[in-house]
């Protein structure tokens, strides 16, 4: 009876106003608990905890998707090689010294891409966040070149520069640039005002000012875009290593294209993939550990 009145009411025994009808389970409840009173459920919207090596799962339902095509029938393996094939060739490539060999000529490339274009990148968002006649000499020119991909450069750079490995490692590092610079800039670009005005008011000279303030500030872009700029440094380099190259993945891949040999392709696809995601998941790891005072979202 006193369900019902309370139902009707819409009000706790306590008094207290209640969003729906007070049911029975949460009067008994409070009975039992005497005069405390339970405040409104707290609704969790957050995504929860993290899945230990979550970020597999959906390459590997990728790759039991792949195998099971193949293995019923429903993928002709003169197109798509299956799993097991690319895997033995992959281990004979690993036998002959091939793919070693390939690996380290382009991780070399790669390499020397992305150091050049993320000092390149973050020198200039620095010098154009902190200066105005830097940002009316630099940013006007960097979105300039954003619009322009880099690859649509390369028959511009193979005049200037030849076809040997300065091209290679140039056109990488154009790539890889920009990303770190648009995003470097932008994050430094919107620090809090107050914080300059705190800084200029307990009198930091502008060292202590950029260790203090604007690197802590701008490290959350940086480490956007040096995680897209190490994926930008491997999509380069799958280019220039067609482009007269004696050496490396890109090179193995297209040379496998002209006798048609799917899983050597794969292969190199699967090595482009494996490096990207594991570049990926270094550059996330360091960005958590150095931002480790950040509450966020990801977690």
């Amino acid at each position: 009876m006193t369900d019902v009145t309370t139902r009707v009411r819409g009000a706790s025994p306590t008094g207290l106003p209640v969003r729906g009808p007070y049911n029975t389970a949460h009067a008994r409840e409070d009975s039992g608990r005497g005069s405390k009173v339970r405040g409104p459920q707290r609704r969790r919207l957050s995504p929860g905890k993290l899945f230990r090596y979550g970020r597999l799962t959906g390459p590997a339902l990728l790759i039991g998707v792949w195998a099971a095509g193949a293995g019923l029938g429903w993928i002709d393996t003169r197109i798509l090689s299956a799993p097991w094939t690319v895997v033995s060739t992959a281990g004979d490539l690993i036998s002959d010294g091939r793919l070693q060999d390939n690996l380290l000529v382009s991780l070399q490339r790669a390499g020397l891409g992305l150091g050049l274009g993320v000092l390149v990148g973050t020198v200039l968002a620095i010098a154009a966040g902190l200066s105005r006649a830097g940002e009316a000499t630099i940013d006007g020119t960097m979105q300039i070149k954003r619009a322009i991909p880099a690859l649509a450069l390369l028959p511009l750079l193979i005049l200037w520069l030849g076809i040997g490995e300065s091209m290679k490692v140039i056109t990488i590092a154009l790539g890889v640039m920009v990303q770190v610079y648009i995003n470097t800039y932008a994050s430094l670009t919107s620090i809090d005002n107050r914080y300059v005005e705190l800084a200029e008011a307990l009198g930091l000279s502008r060292a202590q000012f950029v260790r203090k303030v604007v690197v802590p500030g701008a490290l959350p872009g940086f480490f956007v875009g040096l995680r897209l700029a190490v994926t930008a440094s491997w999509l380069g380099l799958i280019v220039v290593e067609q482009v007269n190259a004696t050496a490396g993945i890109g090179y193995m891949m297209f040379q496998a294209q002209q006798y048609a040999q799917t899983d050597i392709i794969l292969v190199g696809l699967l090595v482009y993939g494996i490096f990207g995601f594991a570049s990926d998941a270094l550059v996330r790891a360091v960005e958590r550990r150095v931002l480790s005072w950040r509450r966020t979202l990801a977690g």
